[in-house]
C-alpha cells in the first residue's frame, strides 16, 4: 500500500512539472509568456512546419515528456484496460491543449495531441517490456528511478528559483 502511496506522490510531481514545461512554458510567471491563441487541426501541419521541413524536435519532445505518464498509469492501474489508459492519456492532453487555448498561452495543435499520447502509448509498452524482465519487483523499481528522477527535478527547479530570484 506505502508503494501506492509514493507512486500516487510521484504522479502528482510529474504531472506538476509537466504542467510547468507545458502551461508555463518553464517560466515561473503568467507575465514573462507569449500570449498567443492559435488552433492548428492539421496533423504535421503549419505548426510542425519550419523552414519548409517538419521540426522533428518538438515531436520528440512532447512524445519523450508522456512517456512517463503511461508508465504511471501502468504502475497505479494495472487492471485497466489498454483502451483506458489510452482514452486518458488522450484526455490529459487534450486539456493541456485547452487550457493553453483558453488562457492563450500557447497555440493548440493537433500533432501536439498525436504527439503526447504516442508517448503515453509507448509508455505503456515500457512498463509491459519492464514487467517481463523483472516481474513482481517491476513497480518497486519504477518507483525508486521516480523517486531519484523527482528529487533531481526539485533541485533543478530550486536552483532555477535561486538564479531568478
Amino acid at each position: 500500500m506505502n508503494s501506492k502511496k509514493l507512486t500516487w506522490g510521484l504522479l502528482a510531481i510529474y504531472l506538476l512539472a509537466l504542467t510547468w514545461v507545458i502551461l508555463l512554458k518553464l517560466q515561473f510567471s503568467f507575465e514573462t509568456l507569449d500570449h498567443l491563441r492559435n488552433i492548428n487541426l492539421i496533423p504535421f501541419g503549419d505548426s510542425a512546419i519550419t523552414n519548409g521541413t517538419i521540426d522533428f524536435s518538438e515531436i520528440i519532445y512532447n512524445t519523450l515528456a508522456f512517456i512517463p505518464f503511461g508508465i504511471f498509469l501502468c504502475v497505479l492501474g494495472q487492471r485497466k484496460s489498454l483502451l483506458k489508459m489510452v482514452g486518458i492519456i488522450f484526455l490529459t492532453s487534450l486539456s493541456y491543449e485547452i487550457l493553453q487555448y483558453i488562457f492563450a498561452i500557447g497555440g493548440s495543435d493537433i500533432t501536439d495531441l498525436i504527439a503526447n499520447t504516442l508517448g503515453g502509448v509507448i509508455g505503456i509498452g515500457i512498463f509491459f517490456f519492464l514487467l517481463r524482465i523483472f516481474k513482481e519487483k517491476t513497480c518497486k523499481i519504477i518507483n525508486i528511478v521516480s523517486l531519484i528522477a523527482a528529487i533531481f527535478l526539485i533541485l533543478l527547479i530550486a536552483v532555477l528559483l535561486l538564479v531568478n530570484a
